[in-house]
C-alpha cells in the first residue's frame, strides 16, 4: 500500500522523462511516439516503479521489474541507482547503471555507456552497508555512445560533456568536455 502513495510522484519523475526525451530528440515526432517507441523510456518506467519499491524495501520485485526492462531493451539499470529528474536515455542498447551510481537532473545519456565500478573486490563491503562503487553525474551531464565511467568517488560536474568512447576514472570539474581526438 506505501507503494500507492508514491505513484503520483513516479507518475510526474515519468512526464518529465518523456518532456525532456521529445525535447532533445530532434528525431521524435511527437510524445506518443516517445512513450510507445522509446526503449529509454520503458526502461526508465520500470527503473522509477523498482527504485521506488526497493527504497520500500520490498525484496526481489525491484530487480525482476529491471531486469525485465533490461531483456527487453538492452538498458541495465539497477533499481538501487539513483535518477534524478529529466533523464533521457537514447537508443541505450548497452546501457549499463550501477546499483550505488548517482545521476542529477537533465542527464543525457547514449548507447553502449557504462557507470559502473572501478573493481569487483567486496573487500570491505557488505551487504547492509554498501559501498559507493560507481559514479556520480552531476545535472545536465551527457555521456555520449560508448563511454565508461567508473568509480565510486568518480565525480562529473555539472554541466559537462563526456564524448564518446572516453575510459574516465577520475573527477572532472563542472563545464568539462572530455574526448579523444583522431
Amino acid at each position: 500500500m506505501e507503494l500507492l502513495a508514491h505513484l503520483p510522484v513516479v507518475r510526474e519523475r515519468l512526464a518529465g522523462d518523456v518532456r525532456f526525451t521529445f525535447e532533445s530528440d530532434p528525431a521524435a515526432t511527437s510524445i506518443e511516439e516517445v512513450v510507445f517507441c522509446y526503449p529509454g523510456i520503458f526502461a526508465l518506467s520500470a527503473y522509477r516503479v523498482a527504485h521506488r519499491l526497493h527504497e520500500l524495501g520490498v525484496p526481489m520485485i525491484p530487480r525482476i521489474l529491471t531486469e525485465h526492462a533490461h531483456t527487453r531493451t538492452g538498458i541495465d539499470i539497477h533499481p538501487g541507482a539513483k535518477i534524478g529528474e529529466r533523464c533521457f536515455i537514447d537508443h541505450g542498447t548497452g546501457v549499463v547503471i550501477g546499483a550505488t551510481c548517482d545521476i542529477g537532473s537533465d542527464a543525457k545519456i547514449y548507447q553502449g555507456v557504462t557507470l559502473g565500478a572501478l573493481s569487483v573486490t567486496t573487500e570491505g563491503v557488505s551487504r547492509e552497508s554498501p559501498a559507493k562503487r560507481h559514479p556520480t553525474l552531476e545535472d545536465r551531464v551527457t555521456v555520449y555512445a560508448g563511454a565508461t565511467i567508473l568509480g565510486g568517488e568518480t565525480v562529473v560536474g555539472h554541466d559537462s560533456i563526456i564524448g564518446g568512447n572516453v575510459w574516465l576514472t577520475k573527477s572532472v570539474p563542472a563545464g568539462s568536455k572530455i574526448y579523444h581526438r583522431v
